[in-house]
């Protein structure tokens, strides 16, 4: 069977949990990495973003620089980062693709200068096999794949002979596509059964299920209405039994609900970290670390004093 009758297959047998059950259910308590291991709490982790590129939507161009990048993702583990993600080729919609020597250019460089001044683990944000493989080979730790292994047909070796732990995200088409009409029956559904899909091909091919975490991919191939149908579900993601990663920071559907300019965005990611947090997702790939991670605390001082108040009652 092809990869897109295996989709297809898929269509329709997943019950989807109701919404009044458990937001626990199911929820995995670690992702294992190539040499260890991340485990979850009560808040999600948080996974700097480290751009290296000219032309990302919010912070474009500012870290091209292999030392502007090395010195941002210093200060990303310094201000609470759990996670540094290193990326070369922007996937903003319509943006064009990079040359995977150029790709190389960029996070090759970076990659090798952080792997011994941080103390967390690195992710290679790509979706080309030699990317991936030379940045593993220096070092990184996660291959974040943002076509979920659809975009090069070597990736998925690269990851099974690695070791590597993978991050599988849903996008529909591609980024010079994603936004020009993107249409779901039931989103919540179609990107559960994807996911669903993704995670049992990479596991039938030698990937560990403990090394696959799963993206719904908010933005990517989404109106506004299906980002928050999304996020409005978010906890039937981890009856996936894999750690849920979200994106959320400062893209369209904050600008959408408020008119906020990508600068202005940040009251609206934090709002949405939040609310995944309730949610028990796992992790959230942020911008802005040090904010993130100041509400994170005040979110778990209160939950947790909360959970006892309650308990004592």
């Amino acid at each position: 069977m092809t990869w897109q009758g295996e989709l297809s297959a898929k269509k329709g047998e997943m019950l989807i949990m109701s919404t009044n059950q458990s937001q626990g259910a199911g929820r995995a308590l670690a992702w294992q990495l190539r040499t260890r291991r991340l485990t979850f709490g009560r808040v999600p982790l948080i996974m700097g973003i480290v751009n290296v590129t000219p032309d990302s939507f919010y912070d474009g161009g500012k870290y091209l620089d292999v030392q502007a990048a090395v010195d941002h993702a210093l200060r990303l583990e310094a201000e609470g980062a759990d996670i540094l993600d290193i990326g070369g080729e922007s996937t903003r919609p319509y943006a064009t693709p990079v040359p995977v020597d150029e790709e190389l250019r960029r996070v090759i460089p970076v990659v090798k200068q952080l792997v011994d001044k941080v103390r967390v683990p690195l992710s290679i944000d790509t979706y080309k096999a030699k990317v991936a493989e030379e940045a593993l080979a220096a070092g990184a730790e996660i291959v974040n794949d943002v076509t979920a292994l659809r975009g090069d047909p070597r990736m998925l070796a690269v990851v099974v002979e690695t070791g590597a732990a993978l991050c599988l995200m849903h996008m529909q088409g591609s980024p010079q596509t994603m936004q020009v009409n993107p249409r779901y029956q039931d989103v919540v559904a179609e990107v559960l059964d994807f996911l669903s899909c993704c995670r049992d091909r990479a596991v039938e091919a030698g990937v560990a299920p403990e090394k696959i975490a799963v993206d719904p991919g908010i933005g990517f191939g989404k109106r506004l209405e299906h980002n928050v149908a999304l996020l409005q579900n978010m906890e039937l993601f981890h009856r996936l039994g894999c750690p849920v990663l979200v994106g959320p920071s400062r893209k369209r559907f904050i600008g959408d609900l408020t008119g906020a300019l990508e600068a202005d965005r940040l009251p609206g990611t934090i709002a949405t970290v939040l609310t995944l947090a309730r949610k028990g997702v796992q992790i959230v790939r942020v911008h802005d670390v040090a904010a993130v991670r100041q509400a994170l605390r005040v979110f778990e001082a209160l939950e947790l004093a909360g959970l006892s108040s309650r308990g004592g009652s």
